[in-house]
């Protein structure tokens, strides 16, 4: 008998469902989840420049300096959180292995590396009325002129707590949710998106 677990993402079993019941023929929003991206907290001395060549050695990518912007190198994706702390986005499976290097670049400076990859998920939503959508439910400023392609930042959206991140100017929009938040804030999107003509995609990565 095989020992192999079969992992499924915690909105498989809702959006493969939502596939088949919601196809708008011109949808003005786009649903679906990058399931099983490995997400790693960082938290170190951004005036440390020990601590600033380590991750960087690392990670092969700078960890954005200026509020709420993200930085995306050829395999990890930084995002700032807070002046000490950055969620970091690696493909799947290569949390690990990008923890590790974190972790031994870093050895001699302040610094704490955490795998979250088992708490959290992302939700994509992009179309032309995407950021209509996300406005019903958060307070933040998504205007292009304020908040465009590069731009990340934490908020509640439908009283749950999230990341959103801006990835393009389509629009397009990652939301970083907590596993347990997922299904509740995917459904709420799914409400809110009915009238903009709705499409639920399968996940993807």
């Amino acid at each position: 008998m095989s020992s192999e677990i079969n992992r499924a993402s915690p909105l498989l079993e809702f959006l493969s469902a939502a596939v088949r019941s919601q196809a708008s023929e011109e949808p003005g929003v786009r649903l679906s989840e990058r399931a099983f991206l490995g997400h790693i907290n960082l938290r170190g001395d951004a005036s440390d420049e020990g601590f600033l060549r380590g991750a960087e050695t690392a990670l092969g990518v700078s960890v954005p300096l200026e509020a709420n912007t993200t930085v995306q190198g050829p395999q990890v994706t930084a995002l700032w959180l807070r002046p000490n702390e950055w969620l970091l986005l690696t493909p799947p499976d290569q949390q690990q292995q990008t923890a590790a290097a974190l972790g031994s670049d870093l050895s001699n400076v302040l610094a704490a590396v955490t795998d979250v990859s088992g708490g959290q998920t992302i939700i994509n939503i992009h179309g032309p009325q995407a950021r209509e959508v996300l406005r019903k439910g958060c307070t933040l400023d998504l205007h292009p002129r304020a908040f465009g392609a590069g731009r990340c930042a934490q908020t509640n959206l439908a009283k749950a707590t999230a990341i959103i991140r801006q990835l393009d100017d389509s629009p397009s929009f990652d939301i970083v949710v907590r596993r347990s938040f997922a299904d509740y804030l995917v459904r709420w999107l799914v409400d809110a998106a009915r009238k903009s003509g709705l499409a639920v995609e399968t996940p993807y990565i």
